[in-house]
């Protein structure tokens, strides 16, 4: 009888971390929160690099890209490590 008792236990206790599991799970929307707030500290350093760096050059005499690519790149890198600070955090 013992080890049909310690059995069923171990069954409850499976089932209930079953439950629990299912009750937990992300839902779809919750994802998609997830996933746009990733987008979102990625591509917003992006962007404003890019502006920044456009500006800068507009304000400057000839016609050069320097501070659009140097601030374009600086961007992906900011962005990619707000990404990865995100992450880690979650």
């Amino acid at each position: 009888m013992q080890n049909g008792e310690h059995l069923r236990e171990n069954i409850e206790k499976q089932a209930e971390r079953l439950a629990r599991a299912e009750q937990e799970r992300p839902t779809l929307l919750a994802q998609t929160v997830f996933l746009g707030t990733l987008a979102l500290l990625f591509v917003v350093p992006v962007v404003v690099g890019a502006y920044l760096g456009r500006w800068i050059d507009s304000q400057l005499e000839g016609y050069s890209y320097r501070w659009t690519i140097s601030l374009l790149i600086t961007g992906l890198m900011v962005g990619g490590w707000n990404v990865y600070l995100y992450i880690q955090k979650h």
